[in-house]
């Protein structure tokens, strides 16, 4: 018979000598009560001591073993705050100056200090692109942090899906329409509202749709159906991109991971995409074969979490 122990390290350690002196103090007792029945010498009195002594040890080793394992978790917890606060301090201190650089650039491209040439321009565009992107990054860090140490909690309200995911692709239409890309959007004429933090949602929305996006060809489709279904809301984001292999989506919804080799993005998004569905009691599954395009589905539950 094995036992296995959710706690490692020291505390692990003493916690499997607690429970090994636990079965020694039981085998140990049974062997007394075997020697005593062997004897003749068994009494009451002699069984009531044995199994008051058995009860003891269990309860003194139960306890022993709740102590360490409550101190481990409040070990863990105190590391998930300090880890939150350290990626808060540092998404400050690279925000506070990366703002301050994309300011100065924007300036420059605006002419207002002087003309520019055509390679000073495209420099100053790729500073602000690039910028822009290392925000986005330390808010996607800052994001999961919170969530991560339970800081970060949903503000319900009644909401309508079929106007967020509107709201989304018509935001996303310029991005696509540069990669000329044709997004769709197909919803009920009336969409039950439910149980939902409105500004969570857009933004798993807007990273689903950003990544299909992503992930299609030139000239290729994206398209979001919004459906009513029995327990809930379903969202499909569907692009008819090279898809992905067993391999790419084992590596979905990880940290700095992506579903596709040399491609830009840190995979923040799908993870920030998949807590924001967990903290709503959601859930979030993907269909993709290579070569084939790769669909998105996303529920969330029409009753309130609790």
């Amino acid at each position: 018979m094995t036992t296995d122990v959710a706690v490692s390290g020291p505390a692990g350690w003493l916690v499997a000598r607690a429970l090994w002196v636990a079965w020694l103090a039981a085998a140990g007792g049974v062997v007394a009560a075997a020697a005593l029945a062997a004897t003749g010498r068994w009494s009451p009195a002699t069984a009531v001591a044995g199994l008051a002594a058995g009860v003891v040890v269990a309860a003194a080793s139960t306890r022993h073993v709740l102590r360490i394992q409550r101190a481990e978790l409040d070990n863990l917890a105190a590391q998930v705050d300090r880890r939150a606060e350290q990626v808060t301090a540092l998404s400050h201190e690279l925000r506070t100056p990366l703002s301050m650089i994309k300011g100065a650039a924007d300036l420059l491209l605006e002419r207002t200090p002087g003309p520019l040439t055509a390679a000073q321009e495209r420099f100053l565009s790729v500073i602000g692109h690039q910028c822009t992107h290392v925000v986005s990054l330390c808010e996607s860090l800052l994001t999961q942090a919170k969530i991560e140490a339970g800081l970060f909690t949903p503000r319900l309200e009644a909401a309508d899906v079929s106007v967020l995911a509107r709201d989304v692709v018509t935001a996303m239409r310029p991005l696509c329409a540069q990669r000329q890309q044709r997004i769709t959007l197909d919803t009920p004429q009336v969409t039950p509202r439910i149980a939902a933090d409105p500004l969570l949602i857009s933004q798993a929305l807007t990273n689903l749709v950003s990544n299909a996006s992503r992930f299609t060809t030139v000239g290729g489709n994206v398209d979001v159906r919004v459906m009513a279904v029995d327990t809930g809301i379903a969202v499909y984001v569907t692009d008819d991109g090279a898809g992905m292999s067993r391999e790419q989506r084992h590596r979905l919804f990880r940290r700095f991971a992506t579903g596709r080799p040399l491609e830009d993005g840190t995979g923040l998004g799908l993870v920030i995409t998949k807590s924001i569905v967990e903290l709503h009691h959601g859930a979030i599954m993907i269909d993709t074969t290579s070569a084939r395009g790769t669909t998105f589905l996303l529920t969330l539950p029409a009753g309130a979490p609790e």
